[in-house]
């Protein structure tokens, strides 16, 4: 009698559990998302309809423009961040490279010993290598500093570029993983292998 009625009482959880309707969703050609009450067996999504978070157009979008990528995964906070990181090598180079010319010219005009009238010719802070004989020497390894600054600045402008695009990228990934913390917990009869039931964790 026991085993009859065990029986019986798994038989109608199974036939509860398979006649509830489960919720699903369907979006509609306007992009409207309505939910609904469907048979696991009607359940329908459009998905041609569902616009998906591309993580190649956010690539693309950074390797174009810095900060287009981030635009697109709508991470606005990380825009300045870029700029500056890419403003910085930038500033650098075109400073160094302001330098690089007045140490040059100067170079070249104690070269030719053409420093007639140096002072209304060179910068102010060159004169000291104007004042001193044999001179050419130092002036030279000054402008190759600052040749040299502008070779890293190059190397940090591109490396920060990329930087950029890495970002867009992962970001554009991570958008597709859900980390939220709702979980549940259900027990459902199984009859997989005979009669018996199971536990499934849902991580929504």
């Amino acid at each position: 009698m026991i085993r009859v009625l065990l029986t019986v009482f798994i038989c109608s959880i199974a036939l509860f559990s398979f006649s509830q309707k489960k919720d699903s969703l369907i979006v509609s050609d306007s992009g409207v998302v309505i939910h609904s009450r469907l048979s696991a067996d009607s359940m329908v999504i459009r998905k041609d309809s569902v616009k998906k978070h591309n993580p190649r157009k956010a690539t693309l979008r950074s390797a174009i423009i810095p900060g287009w990528g981030q635009v697109y995964n709508k991470k606005y906070w990380k825009v300045p961040l870029v700029y500056t990181a890419i403003g910085i090598p930038v500033f650098t180079f075109l400073d160094n490279k302001k330098w690089y010319n007045k140490t040059r010219q100067a170079a070249k005009m104690i070269a030719l010993k053409d420093t007639v009238d140096y002072r209304n010719r060179v910068d102010p802070k060159l004169y000291v290598f104007f004042s001193t004989s044999n001179s050419i020497g130092s002036l030279l390894n000054y402008r190759n500093e600052f040749r040299r600054n502008m070779d890293y600045s190059i190397l940090f402008f591109l490396l920060f570029w990329g930087l950029n695009v890495v970002d867009a990228t992962v970001d554009a990934h991570l958008r597709g993983f859900d980390i939220s913390d709702d979980l549940s917990l259900k027990i459902k009869p199984n009859f997989d292998r005979g009669a018996g039931l199971s536990i499934v964790l849902n991580f929504k």
